[in-house]
């Protein structure tokens, strides 16, 4: 067996647990060390996914909720590869998103945003990833949204991603933005991220190559699951 490189942890990359313009992280952030917990056998290796448990237009947040019409806004295309730290392509992994609809509401019951509901857009989606690690959504670009943390906050447009691995505890999560989004410099929880280069790796980019001409446009977003320059996951705190 060839010994794999060793990757120094950059603990700069993450954000502190307690982060006070970021309210939430106030009542949020742990005030004890955090403990390390071995997982058991069936957490490590069950269960797994395989192409047959996926349906291709769970892709497609355009169809996969419809029920009178298309829904309302921007159509565009999210893709992108899942990749390790050396850029080797990570196969058969489950991608799954979930984000606002053009208006900036979630179908949720608590989401209580002025914006109307769209009948059409469910707002969730999965995908497996191919034997290059490619993965593709169809879908409508969200929208900006108020939230309560001060006087005038607003998210900028994104798009949550959840990352699993070959088991449920395996999961990883994170949120990708738009490149040129001028919210994205307000927003306390992005500047709660120190080093600008990984907020860098959290905008997706615009591709026109992939954009379907009178159709919808397209942007490229890439997770490296790990290394010095990974993405940033929400829930790995304490980097990788």
């Amino acid at each position: 067996m060839t010994p794999a490189p060793y990757y120094q942890r950059d603990r700069r990359w993450h954000p502190p647990a307690l982060t006070p313009d970021y309210k939430t992280s106030v009542a949020r952030s742990p005030r004890l060390p955090i403990l390390s917990l071995e997982g058991s056998l069936s957490e490590i290796t069950g269960p797994t996914f395989g192409h047959s448990d996926i349906d291709p237009i769970d892709a497609d947040l355009i169809r996969n909720h419809a029920r009178t019409g298309d829904p309302v806004g921007e159509r565009i295309i999210v893709h992108g590869r899942v990749l390790d730290e050396n850029a080797r392509p990570v196969p058969g992994t489950l991608v799954e998103i979930w984000q606002a609809n053009a208006g900036g509401r979630y179908r949720h019951k608590k989401d209580s945003y002025l914006a109307p509901i769209d009948p059409n857009f469910g707002g969730c989606g999965r995908v497996l990833t191919d034997d290059q690690g490619r993965y593709a959504f169809r879908t409508i670009k969200p929208g900006a949204y108020p939230w309560r943390n001060w006087v005038n906050n607003w998210r900028p447009a994104h798009i949550h991603l959840s990352v699993f691995g070959r088991a449920f505890s395996q999961r990883l999560i994170t949120q990708m933005y738009f490149e040129g989004d001028p919210l994205i410099a307000h927003c306390p929880i992005v500047a709660a991220i120190p080093d600008p280069r990984a907020i860098d790796r959290l905008i997706a980019s615009l591709d026109l190559n992939a954009a379907l001409p009178l159709d919808s446009l397209a942007y490229r977003f890439d997770i490296v699951l790990r290394g010095r320059r990974s993405t940033f996951f929400e829930n790995r705190p304490e980097g990788n």
